[in-house]
């Protein structure tokens, strides 16, 4: 289009491009494809913004590879705001889902808008600290295609709710595995700085990361455990120059400072009393866990050691705050614990204090 002028004069010009490259009888995509399209965003209650657009993001705008088109439900008008990404491991543990709710309030609080995958884990967790100052969720998919499933109620809070959420795939397409990385170029594109909270050593919040470098957007990283796995990629961010994260105002430091009225440094985080936040994290797919209470003991009983290891790492967690951030039965956990302990996968700690058996 730069080199043409027009659209339609692009597309006239397609097929010259494509012979010089040595693609013979190219065609471009037909009209009545198109059309499918746009009616099918249209029944889906959609919008459609294209690059150079006054409402395109313009931090986006700026990428080589930005996406041409942008599929989009909820209030295009976030998309106007300053944006920091917040993303992580989808088996997040206990303490990194705490953070993350209390990192997203934060920056809402101080007048950004956060980016996220809509994935399990962290990215849940962000949109939801989130949603009363809005998020944005960039789909793998089509806008109107909502994975993962139990996350179906938290997108249409997020377009409720004054956020939006976006995709530059079109209507009606289901995710696969190599649209993700390419999803995640959008979510740090249209961000000033991306905060790493949990991550792997092979992640895709790693991967974020790296085209966020690339882009010349802000790397943060919010620091773990050395003996934590999914804590490896972020300590290997912050050894290789990523500004370290311990609360919120460590992010607005590394920001140019906002023109806003809600800009406003924030305290320190006390990660000790947070269970409020983390709890409603949990508890918040009622309908999941209405089903797994009529699954027979053993599963229910298997189902519950897979979740206390989940939020388990090396770090000594207080018993009592594991009971609360499971918002289940102290008489239901107790015994559970105890087997773990049996087995050698948890470890009890002076001061009534739990920590995963990290095996070599």
């Amino acid at each position: 289009m730069n080199e043409h002028g027009s659209a339609a004069a692009a597309i006239d010009a397609l097929p010259d491009v494509a012979r010089a490259a040595g693609v013979e009888k190219y065609e471009a995509c037909p009209r009545g494809v198109a059309e499918a399209e746009l009616a099918a965003g249209h029944r889906a209650g959609a919008w459609l913004l294209c690059r150079g657009e006054p409402g395109y993001p313009p931090d986006l705008a700026e990428l080589p590879d930005a996406p041409p088109l942008l599929w989009g439900i909820g209030d295009r008008a976030v998309l106007r705001r300053p944006m920091i990404a917040l993303v992580g491991a989808r088996s997040a543990s206990s303490l990194g889902t705490r953070m993350a709710r209390r990192l997203a309030e934060g920056l809402g609080e101080a007048g950004f808008v956060v980016v996220s995958g809509l994935a399990r884990g962290i990215d849940t967790v962000a949109h939801v600290g989130a949603l009363r100052s809005g998020t944005v969720a960039v789909m793998a998919g089509g806008v109107d295609v909502l994975y993962p499933a139990e996350n179906t109620r938290l997108a249409d809070e997020i377009c409720q709710s004054g956020g939006c959420r976006l995709s530059e795939q079109p209507m009606g397409l289901q995710p696969v595995a190599r649209h993700f990385p390419t999803r995640n170029r959008i979510v740090s594109g249209l961000s000033r700085g991306v905060v790493v909270v949990e991550a792997a050593a092979k992640s895709g919040s790693l991967i974020t990361a790296r085209t966020a470098l690339d882009q010349g957007r802000e790397v943060l990283a919010v620091p773990g455990h050395p003996m934590d796995a999914r804590a490896s990629g972020c300590n290997i961010l912050i050894r290789d120059g990523a500004r370290l994260v311990r609360n919120v105002e460590d992010i607005i430091e590394a920001l140019p400072p906002l023109d806003t009225p809600n800009a406003k440094a924030q305290p320190e985080l006390d990660l000790q009393d947070s269970s409020q936040g983390a709890e409603r994290v949990v508890r918040a797919p009622s309908r999941p866990q209405q089903a797994q209470d009529r699954q027979p003991a053993l599963r229910k009983a298997a189902a519950l050691h897979q979740q206390i290891l989940d939020r388990l790492g090396p770090s000594p967690l207080a018993e009592d705050q594991l009971i609360r951030d499971l918002g289940a039965p102290a008489g239901k956990v107790s015994p559970v614990l105890t087997d773990l302990e049996l087995d050698g996968r948890i470890r009890r700690q002076p001061g009534g204090l739990l920590s995963l058996v990290v095996r070599h």
